[in-house]
């Protein structure tokens, strides 16, 4: 199917402005046709006033309907067939394996979140009965749920272009939520957006939504973005992106004149400690993993390890070796787009410039202009201490190591590192036992902890939470992954004294839906 380059306003296509841009393919660094069509304030301003105004009825709509609608979006998705892989190959470089692997990813998360709003559970109803005898105030009835907020503006992630893009788990959990959804598509992936967006506006027609139920506006640089979140029907935002970015949508957010909260997930460096009982007996296999999960997706995942800390030693330095032989059997591999790969290279030799920081091994360089090579890098822990900029994120295939020169610098290095998503521990249990500190060092710096494993890799299930504290995210206490990321979308109502028939199906007396409730107290789904 031949690609328009129009934004998606409601159920019309626009483009109204003379700003065009293209898509570039990172491989050949060639442009591909079509070129897009940036939107203008006046388009963003329709969409989402089109979204205020569907808001109100798509907030009423059955769950099974929107249930239905979800599941729609998921097989219109799967209904684009080899094109869609084939357009996201040629806008980002990613294997055809790697994407084929994240459409079903992007599939399967809508389908959970239509079995999450069919089932019911997820608004928290709790309800205490009224005791009008109590002494010495009557105690009222007091009914409490989650409902949605109003308008989503979501942004688009260059790295994921279908499970953190258009259809991805942002825009899944808030349609789930029963809220509207307007979506930037990012500008490196413009003809993989278009498609996807055709998936959901087709859904959206099938299944008789509102219109403004969902919106996609292009453009590069930041203005765009920038009145989307000022933009006054605007409720929350999600993001997934760099520092430096969702920084600036939470700082325009909070200087509106009634803030929103942007849930933003900004990277980390997911620091990797291999205590020395796992370093003597398998430090081999830990190495070669280690260096697998770096160069996955040639490093491009917000999961991916970026600092490793160790005791230093012979092992340590054994250990070393041995991820410098793993890094150099790594061919360099093209990044997402150029910019990207041109802020690595820049990062690497920052990094390598730094006094007492050393190469351990490298790839191959790169042959061509968006390639980037593979490499650890090391240093001691007196060093990482005293260098900041060791601590920041370098998002690529890359890792840095550090030997610590004893227990006590290794926990002082943990309390010094900035919220992270993720911390990994390689142990045996005579580490654990002796490194309790450690643990309860990391449990208060990131969102999910492994053990014996690598960050890379990220289940979509209930229990995973995907977040961690600031820098790593605006709001530890959301997941951008799982059924729980609904809740950034929906806010509590407490309903006192209202009339069973006027609380809403989930609150009533009957428990109509045969929902999960706390009722006074106590989990049940009887009815009253």
């Amino acid at each position: 199917m031949d690609l328009h380059g129009k934004n998606f306003i409601g159920r019309k296509l626009s483009g109204e402005g003379t700003a065009r841009f293209s898509g570039i393919n990172p491989t050949k660094a060639e442009e591909l046709e079509p070129s897009f069509y940036k939107a203008t304030e006046a388009e963003i301003d329709q969409a989402l006033a089109l979204a205020e105004r569907g808001f109100e009825e798509y907030r009423e709509q059955p769950a099974e309907r929107v249930a239905s609608f979800l599941e729609r979006i998921a097989e219109d998705i799967l209904g684009l067939g080899d094109e869609l892989i084939r357009r996201a190959q040629a806008e980002t470089a990613l294997a055809e394996g790697r994407l084929t692997g994240e459409r079903a990813r992007t599939v399967n998360q809508l389908k959970m979140f239509a079995e999450l709003v069919r089932e019911g559970s997820w608004v928290d109803a709790r309800i205490d009965r009224a005791m009008p005898d109590r002494k010495p105030l009557p105690k009222p009835d007091v009914r409490r749920m989650l409902v949605p907020i109003g308008p989503v503006v979501v942004f688009s992630a260059s790295n994921f272009p279908f499970a953190f893009s258009v259809a991805g788990g942002d825009t899944a959990s808030a349609l789930a939520a029963g809220n509207p959804v307007v979506v930037k598509a990012h500008s490196a992936h413009p003809g993989t957006s278009e498609l996807v967006a055709r998936a959901v506006h087709s859904a959206a027609e099938r299944t008789k939504m509102p219109e403004g139920v969902f919106s996609m506006v292009q453009g590069r640089g930041h203005e765009v973005g920038l009145r989307l979140v000022r933009h006054p029907a605007t409720r929350a935002v999600g993001f997934t992106g760099s520092l430096q970015g969702g920084r600036a949508l939470f700082d325009a957010a909070v200087a509106r004149p009634d803030p929103i909260p942007v849930y933003a997930e900004m990277g980390s460096t997911n620091p990797v400690f291999v205590l020395p009982d796992a370093l003597k007996k398998n430090g081999n296999g830990i190495a070669e993993g280690l260096v697998q999960s770096v160069t996955l997706g040639v490093g491009q995942f917000c999961t991916s390890p970026g600092l490793v800390f160790g005791m230093a030693g012979a092992s340590w330095e054994t250990f070393l070796g041995q991820a410098g032989q793993f890094a150099g059997k790594s061919p360099p591999g093209t990044m997402l787009y150029q910019g990207l790969c041109d802020r690595f290279h820049e990062g690497v030799e920052q990094t390598r410039g730094v006094a007492g920081v050393r190469v351990a091994g490298q790839s191959a360089a790169a042959g061509k202009a968006g390639q980037a090579p593979a490499i650890v890098l090391a240093t001691d822990g007196k060093t990482f201490l005293q260098q900041t900029s060791l601590s920041e994120e370098l998002f690529g295939p890359s890792a840095l190591m550090v030997g610590c020169s004893s227990a006590d610098e290794l926990e002082r290095i943990a309390r010094s590192l900035p919220g992270q998503l993720t911390a990994t521990i390689h142990g045996t249990e005579e580490d654990l036992a002796a490194n309790r500190k450690l643990i309860s060092i990391l449990q208060q710096k990131v969102g999910r902890l492994i053990f014996n494993g690598f960050p890379t890799g990220v289940e979509v299930c209930p229990s995973m939470h995907h977040g961690g504290p600031y820098p790593a995210t605006t709001y530890a206490h959301f997941t951008s992954v799982g059924t729980a990321a609904i809740h950034r979308f929906a806010r509590p109502v407490c309903f006192q004294n209202f009339p069973d028939a006027m609380l809403p199906a989930e609150l009533r007396n009957k428990n109509e839906r045969g929902i999960w409730r706390t009722v006074d107290g106590k989990m049940t789904k009887e009815d009253l």
